[in-house]
């Protein structure tokens, strides 16, 4: 089957070239002469460099590369005598730190699957995650790690599946994506290709990992990343702001990634004032809008950083495009171009056959879901992935997010995009957080609603109006909105959680 309606993005202006990658019988672009598995991955950073440190938990354990791989073969084996053989799953529960990456790289040594179990979800959530994945070990946090004698399966190609990760559920049932050792690994040789990291950089690299190891940025772009170049994973357990900054300058962090409202708080922290940063190198964001002013502050904060804005998902095992520092301040609404290993496309919703759904294929891209033929005849086409959503892709080939398809609010015939919007509000006064949500309404059947975050819960309502009025149209400038001092909720990939808002927000009268 054929999806002959994409339209493929070229590559003519893509500022990180495409070297060493092939395409296979089914025109997949693929990298040569990668690592084949996440085994040989750390297997190598051991022998070359076992002194080096490998992971450190803020306020727990720090390990080198020889101390990972010892421990991790014994995890390895812990598993293999309570009866995990390969492609077996194995859920993994522990909070973010040292045991959390024991468990994930004794399972792949083990040859078994990580089912990565998102903490936050509740009791019946987690029994759906188990349930579906049939998972023969469940690693609560209440489970010391299994412990046994060394073992590691040397049995493992590229195309076997390493792990599992759910989609975050906003649409419905959280879906299982199959994630292979080769995706595992494309992601990291996309991370450093767009980062202008060196492979070989080893010790030097030490990334402060702030978000969740259960979402494919901690793990596959942080975790995974600095396993791939030797480098060190520092990992906060629990987000604390309030440390971040001593964290940077104490284990010397070069390389930064978190959500633009994590940004925004430490900016304002006044622990950050005066914090010698001068050693972080990249700082790199993503999972939702950001605005034109704050990618500047984060310039002057870090003066000798480059900034990037990337954009994926959890099928394409994090990254699908990546907008570089050069054009960080001028098209900060925009998420870049396409990494070198994954192809994009457009499925044209109207007339602008530059507006459409976005479609990847790619290494990293996953070939289905696990066990819901019915979401893979809806999603994969044709050997392209359907993303959900609505992108404009402008001359020189960067994509620019619209909305997703189910989000885009229609106002009396008008398509409102909500991401529009909603970047438009967050460079208004005194606006921290921005949600933008269809109200009903019996004559033009959806009006423009905002749920607005302020420092202290009010707002002038009459200034962000008419901030708005001069960079949207009239139709699109909010008619209902909610003010809040609380943060608004968000999944762990930084992901506005819209439909809970939908369900707790509670509409005043029309605005002026």
């Amino acid at each position: 089957m054929s999806d002959s309606a994409v339209i493929e993005i070229g590559r003519d202006r893509n500022p990180f070239g495409v070297s060493g990658v092939v395409r296979d019988d089914d025109g997949v672009p693929r990298y040569t002469g990668l690592p084949a598995t996440l085994v040989d991955v750390v297997r190598e950073r051991a022998l070359s460099a076992p002194k080096d440190e490998a992971v450190v938990e803020l306020g727990g354990r720090r390990l080198t590369y020889a101390q990972l791989w010892d421990e991790a073969c014994r995890v390895a084996g812990g598993l293999r005598e309570q009866g995990v053989t390969k492609g077996d799953r194995v859920a993994l529960r522990y909070a973010a730190g040292v045991d959390w990456v024991l468990a994930f790289w004794g399972t792949v040594l083990a040859g078994g699957v990580v089912v990565a179990v998102n903490t936050r979800m509740a009791d019946a959530e987690v029994q759906f995650v188990l349930d579906d994945a049939a998972v023969r070990v469940d690693l609560t946090p209440d489970t010391p790690l299994p412990i046994g004698e060394p073992y590691v399966a040397d049995d493992l190609t590229a195309r076997d599946v390493a792990a599992f990760f759910y989609t975050s559920g906003t649409t419905g049932r959280p879906k299982g994506v199959p994630t292979t050792h080769e995706a595992f690994i494309t992601n990291a040789e996309n991370m450093i290709r767009c980062s202008g990291i060196s492979r070989d950089l080893g010790s030097d690299y030490r990334t402060l990992v702030s978000v969740p190891l259960f979402h494919v940025t901690g793990c596959n772009s942080q975790l995974l990343v600095a396993a791939y170049v030797g480098g060190t994973s520092v990992i906060m357990p629990q987000l604390d702001v309030a440390t971040m900054a001593d964290v940077v300058v104490v284990e010397r962090i070069g390389y930064l990634i978190t959500v633009p409202a994590v940004y925004a708080l430490l900016l304002r922290h006044p622990a950050f004032a005066g914090a010698d940063v001068s050693g972080v190198r990249v700082v790199g964001y993503g999972g939702a809008p950001i605005a034109p002013t704050l990618v500047q502050q984060l310039q002057a904060a870090f003066p000798r950083a480059t900034v990037m804005n990337g954009y994926g998902m959890t099928e394409s095992a994090s990254l699908i495009t990546v907008l570089p520092d050069a054009d960080a301040v001028a098209h900060a609404d925009s998420v870049g171009y396409a990494v070198p290993s994954v192809d994009i496309g457009i499925v044209p919703i109207g007339d602008d056959r530059s507006v459409g759904e976005l479609v990847v294929r790619g290494a990293n891209v996953t070939g289905g879901y696990w066990q819901r033929p019915d979401a893979d005849a809806d999603t994969i086409i044709g050997g392209w992935l359907h993303t959900g959503d609505v992108v404009r892709v402008d001359d020189a080939g960067r994509v620019h997010i619209v909305d997703r398809i189910k989000d885009i609010i229609n106002r009396g015939g008008e398509n409102v995009s909500s991401i529009e919007v909603e970047a438009v509000l967050l460079s208004a006064p005194g606006v921290l957080d921005a949600a933008v949500l269809p109200v009903p309404d019996d004559v033009m059947g959806e009006k423009v609603g905002a749920v607005l975050v302020s420092e202290s819960g009010e707002l002038d309502l009459d200034a962000v109006l008419d901030h708005c009025r001069r960079s949207l149209a009239d139709f699109k400038v909010p008619q209902f909105a909610a003010v809040s001092g609380e943060a608004l909720p968000r999944n762990a990939g930084g992901k506005l959680l819209k439909r809970r808002i939908r369900d707790e927000v509670r509409w005043g009268n029309p605005l002026r």
